[in-house]
């Protein structure tokens, strides 16, 4: 199943974001094609504010345990983190059936 993860940096935590981004990407690329997609998303001056992913996982309780992980997590940069189930319906990568 996919779900989508979008979570939102506490204001004014890029320097949180920064100091933790090289050991967020280790973790996002070190689980196989876990991740389908993954990138920051931007406010308005064009400056990271938040992630968003597209993961695929059993179930909900797989997800929660595998995003405690994250080092954003850990590390509490986010004020807020909305999860759910999501539907590849355009351009979705080859064999993946969702």
């Amino acid at each position: 199943m996919l779900f989508i993860v979008h979570a939102r940096d506490k204001a004014g935590a890029l320097d949180v974001r920064l100091a933790n981004r090289a050991d967020h990407f280790a973790w996002l690329t070190g689980d196989g094609e876990r991740v389908k997609a993954a990138g920051p998303w931007l406010n308005e001056a064009g400056e990271m504010a938040g992630s968003l992913l597209v993961v695929e996982a059993e179930d909900r309780a797989e997800l929660d345990v595998w995003l405690a992980s994250d080092p954003y997590q850990k590390a509490g940069l986010f004020e807020h983190v909305e999860i759910a189930p999501w539907r590849w319906l355009v351009n979705p990568p080859e064999g993946l059936v969702s």
